[in-house]
Parts: C-alpha cells; sequence; structure tokens
C-alpha cells in the first residue's frame, strides 16, 4: 500500500498543531509542480493520507507545503516564515512516507519518520 503521511507538533505550545493547510505536490520531468491532494491536519497534528484514493506512489519527486501563515494566525502569534516547504525524493520500490514538522514560529524541523 502507497502512503504519505504527516503530523506537525508546535514545539513553543507543547501539542499536536490542528487545522494547519498541507498540500502535496509533485514534479514532473519538465519542472513543473502538479497538485496531488490538499487538506488539513486534525486534532492530533495529523493528515494520515496524503496520496489520492488509488493512487500509487510513484518514484520522483515530491514537496509538501505547509501554510503555517494560517496556523499561527489563528494562535495569535507571528510566525517568522509564512510557509514551510519540504521537498523529498521517492526512489523506485518505495512506498510508505511519514514526514513529521516540528515547528515554531521562528524555525521547524523535519524529519523521514516511520
Amino acid at each position: 500500500m502507497s502512503r504519505i503521511s504527516t503530523h506537525v507538533l508546535d514545539t513553543v505550545a507543547g501539542k499536536p498543531a490542528a487545522g494547519v493547510p498541507v498540500r502535496l505536490q509533485r514534479q514532473n520531468s519538465s519542472g513543473n509542480w502538479t497538485t496531488l491532494t490538499s487538506a488539513r491536519t486534525d486534532e492530533d497534528g495529523r493528515c494520515g493520507e496524503l496520496l489520492p484514493e488509488g493512487a500509487s506512489l510513484a518514484a520522483g519527486t515530491y514537496r509538501l507545503s505547509f501554510d503555517t501563515t494560517n496556523y499561527f494566525t489563528a494562535c495569535g502569534v507571528d510566525g517568522l516564515y509564512p510557509a514551510v516547504e519540504v521537498l523529498f525524493h521517492v526512489r523506485n520500490g518505495e512506498n510508505h512516507f511519514h514526514i513529521p514538522l516540528l515547528l515554531s514560529p521562528n524555525g521547524y524541523t523535519t524529519y523521514r519518520g516511520s
């Protein structure tokens, strides 16, 4: 089963970042980006499946875009980064990516989760 998921944690508040708009895109051979899906993190800060229903995970370059402006505005915080974009490369045979985002108003960290 192919899957791309994410989990956004607000490291300053010490809780999941609920309601963060997330967009998944794939880069085509000409370098342009195609949006595959858009979602919002749930109350636990998660998007459990970002690939469209029935889609398989093809090799290539993908981008997760997190709209941090909307999240920080809702929290009454002035964040430094209006968006966080995480690019990652999928190789042939790989079928599961979990990309967590640890978020604060003045910085962020990401990694490949399990």
